[in-house]
């Protein structure tokens, strides 16, 4: 049992660490918003400070950065680095930094349009056919 535990732990570890790894050097501002604890200003410092230094040499480079603390460190620490692709598998990540008004409704297919078109054209009939019966018997 200890044993099954154990692989569990350490499948879901290995499985965290390739969810989200974010390359400081070369991430989007939309990329470096997705780790835990950076927001639209600090992700923004980050791109200045590579841009005015040049590539970071390491993960604990980023401390250099202002705004960016042993706390947010200890948040993100195993979800940056410096070489490799960025890759950010969390669904709905960005989506939930968004802002509401830039959200789009969903547009209804189009099935369910010209089902809704039809059963306007028939209430149309309907009524029209009623108010001619009701002329009718005047």
């Amino acid at each position: 049992m200890k044993k099954l535990l154990l692989a569990l732990v350490t499948w879901l570890t290995i499985y965290g660490v390739a969810i989200a790894t974010v390359n400081i050097n070369t991430a989007t501002k939309e990329e470096l918003t997705s780790l835990k604890g950076i927001g639209e200003k600090r992700a923004q410092e980050i791109i200045n400070y590579r841009t005015k230094n040049g590539p970071f040499k390491s993960v604990d480079d980023l401390e250099k950065v202002p705004g960016i603390g042993p706390g947010i460190m200890k948040q993100i620490r195993s979800e940056v680095t410096t070489t490799g692709k960025t890759t950010v598998d969390k669904p709905g990540a960005a989506a939930t930094k968004t802002k509401a008004a830039d959200t789009k409704k969903p547009e209804p297919a189009q099935g369910d349009t010209m089902k809704a078109d039809k059963a306007k054209e028939k209430v149309a009939e309907k009524s029209k056919a009623d108010d001619k019966s009701k002329t009718e018997k005047k």
